[in-house]
């Protein structure tokens, strides 16, 4: 195991400490390894310290260092990282390291792309064999052991009548809006959209397409957008053709929730997060800042790439003013400037009720901005609980006893059809 650590700044090694945008950390991280450290627990922080890390520059000749962690602290959005290179190991032309890189899982756009990636290879032993280090030379002995998910000490619930106890205990209301998401296995699922997605090598799915695959349905299925006044309607109508999306889905009635953390995932547990929040930050389909967030979807991946959040002419870059005349397409009186700060937020919006599935479903969205990563404990405007669900198969039964169940929740007539050839099968009615 060790720590690949990347950055386009001039001299950033050479200050001993490093500020990461948590949506950088764990790219290209293999899909094992992400999930297990998902939450960044003081145990997952002295494993990363006991790896090994190589220090390099994004896309550039300079020599790539190796050292350790000596602190990972978090800062709101950023990772605080304290580091110091190891005295007795000089530096490594970069050339040697780039034409190693397939061993040590190191993909030709990495060396392109700030990010802190951590890598289940043995690196010392690779440039050991290599002949680019010395035979013994790591001194700390470095642990090999693979980062392993934390226990959860959620209270677990294996009925209905249970989990409604859970919900209906705490007094979570006190002008807040709460609302709910099933996840069936809690150890594999994150807070993230469809459209953040990756790959088992950590590779992004969808994120670097999001404006390719926004046009392509559209052009597709024109007809079925035709109603839609913001790019928010065209997202949440995506959404519910399962086209990924910067929408996450939520529902404000916490049986709706139960279902789908039991629905699939049989032999592993569920889990129900809950979002509490106050009521005067969710936004509704027609907010002006649902706008700003929701048509980054129309930006190529390029144009917001450019965008500098620390620019006193925020508004005076390109990306910015095409977003905002994508903003004026659905809002001919939008005069504001941006709000740097808002296109990097997670914020909860209610569309609207645009068809039975959303309807059936009590549903809800967060919507994230650019790059936004939702921290699983919550954040200053979120708070997050969760409740773990077990036996799936007796709440599903149960659940159908109050109307919950595939056709209800999932309406329209094929649904119906296979909840109604499931339920009457033959081998169920002879049990």
């Amino acid at each position: 195991m060790y720590n690949l650590l990347v950055t386009a700044r001039d001299g950033a090694w050479d200050e001993e400490f490093y500020e990461f945008d948590k949506s950088r950390f764990l790219e290209y991280t293999n899909e094992d390894i992400a999930s297990a450290l998902k939450e960044l627990s003081s145990s997952h922080v002295e494993h990363l310290k006991s790896y090994p890390s190589l220090f390099v520059y994004e896309g550039k000749n300079s020599d790539v260092r190796i050292g350790y962690l000596k602190s990972i602290k978090e800062r709101g959005r950023n990772l605080l990282i304290e580091f110091e290179f190891e005295e007795n190991i000089a530096p490594i032309p970069f050339e040697q390291i780039e034409s190693i890189a397939p061993l040590l899982d190191i993909r030709s756009w990495e060396m392109k792309r700030t990010h802190w990636a951590v890598k289940d290879e043995d690196l010392f032993e690779i440039l050991r064999k290599k002949g680019i280090l010395e035979a013994e030379v790591d001194p700390r002995k470095s642990k090999q052991e693979r980062p392993k998910a934390e226990k959860t000490k959620n209270p677990k619930v294996t009925t209905v009548q249970g989990f409604i106890g859970k919900v209906l205990s705490p007094p979570k209301r006190n002008g807040n809006e709460v609302f709910y998401r099933g996840h069936s296995n809690n150890k594999k699922y994150k807070l993230e959209p469809s459209l953040f997605r990756r790959d088992e090598d950590g590779n992004y799915l969808y994120k670097d397409n999001e404006h390719i695959l926004y046009r392509e349905l559209l052009v597709s299925n024109s007809a079925d957008f035709q109603s839609d006044v913001y790019t928010l309607d065209s997202l949440v109508r995506m959404q519910h053709y399962s086209l990924p999306t910067r929408l996450l889905d939520i529902t404000s009635n916490p049986l709706i929730a139960l279902y789908f953390a039991c629905k699939s995932d049989d032999d592993e547990d569920g889990e129900v997060i809950v979002f509490s929040m106050k009521r005067k930050d969710v936004e509704y389909f027609d907010s002006n800042v649902a706008s700003c967030i929701s048509n980054l979807a129309r930006l190529p991946k390029t144009e917001k790439g450019k965008i500098e959040f620390n620019e006193d002419d925020f508004n005076d870059q390109s990306p910015v003013k095409k977003l905002l005349n994508f903003i004026r397409e659905e809002k001919p009186f939008f005069e504001e400037d941006i709000i740097s700060d808002t296109l990097r937020k997670i914020i909860c919006v209610k569309g609207k009720q645009s068809n039975n599935r959303i309807s059936s479903q009590s549903g809800a969205f967060l919507l994230f901005g650019l790059d936004a990563v939702f921290d699983e404990k919550g954040t200053d405007e979120i708070e997050v609980s969760r409740i773990t669900i077990s036996n799936k198969a007796i709440i599903l039964k149960e659940l159908d006893l109050l109307n919950i169940n595939e056709s209800t929740v999932f309406p329209g007539i094929e649904n119906s059809a296979k909840y109604v050839a499931d339920k009457f099968k033959f081998n169920k009615l002879i049990r």
